[in-house]
């Protein structure tokens, strides 16, 4: 028998394949009248974790909120002064503390409402006070990259999190969907390409190294759209 294959040449476990009925049913019980529990949802760009927080809320029909950590984005002029802009979606592009202090927020349950920031990808910035979080409401969702970072201003999420989903759908796919929605925004194919090979993959790998800290590690069904670009789009 060949030994298990160590350091780099080591693989980790595939994630468990689920349908979205599984997850809703899943969700749904993590729902306790009178109470509030936090669903995190994390996994590389592309992996789905917007798509998939949006169809649980609009399944689970009332009982649930969707919190986005990219309405932390940092403003493009702070970006800008601080001389990250080309690295806009890194870990340090984001108000982490600003995250951490709305999750106490919403566990904690004092006010009446809760607003928080929506993410405007056409806009390429946050809107302030989009997201109302009426403090009856007992389940939120909230999908983002950094959810299990261990490091630094990000140490505290994990903790705030009563649950923790790493999506993971093949890179493949993963690729495909990320070229696809830079493209939707105005990217041309080679831009698209080279910023989903670039730096949205820098962020990948940091986000990769987190995994291990989920609850569940997910490959959750799609359709792929085939979007990479040509030989001659990525010379």
């Amino acid at each position: 028998m060949n030994p298990a294959p160590t350091g780099r040449d080591a693989q980790p476990p595939r994630g468990e394949a689920v349908t979205f009925e599984e997850l809703t049913a899943a969700a749904r019980a993590l729902i306790t009248p009178g109470g509030r529990r936090i669903l995190g949802i994390t996994g590389a760009p592309g992996s789905g974790k917007s798509t998939l927080g949006e169809t649980l809320v609009a399944a689970l029909d009332g009982q649930a909120v969707l919190v986005g950590l990219d309405g932390f984005h940092l403003a493009g002029a702070e970006l800008d002064r601080l001389g990250r802009k080309p690295r806009k979606g890194a870990a340090d592009t984001f108000d982490a503390a600003g995250y951490v202090h709305l999750l106490r927020r919403l566990r904690a349950r004092e006010d009446a409402t809760v607003y928080t920031s929506f993410f405007d990808r056409s806009l390429e910035e946050s809107i302030a006070c989009a997201v109302p979080v009426p403090r009856e409401v007992p389940l939120i969702i909230t999908e983002g990259n950094y959810l299990l970072v261990d490091q630094g201003p990000w140490q505290p999420v994990r903790e705030l999190l009563d649950v923790c989903w790493f999506l993971e759908p093949g890179e493949d796919v993963r690729f495909d969907r990320l070229i696809a929605r830079h493209m939707s925004y105005g990217r041309t194919a080679k831009e698209a390409y080279e910023r989903s090979h670039g730096s949205d993959q820098r962020n990948a790998e940091l986000i990769e190294s987190t995994r291990s800290h989920a609850d569940r590690i997910l490959r959750v069904p799609a359709v792929r759209t085939p979007s990479r670009p040509t030989e001659e789009a990525t010379a």
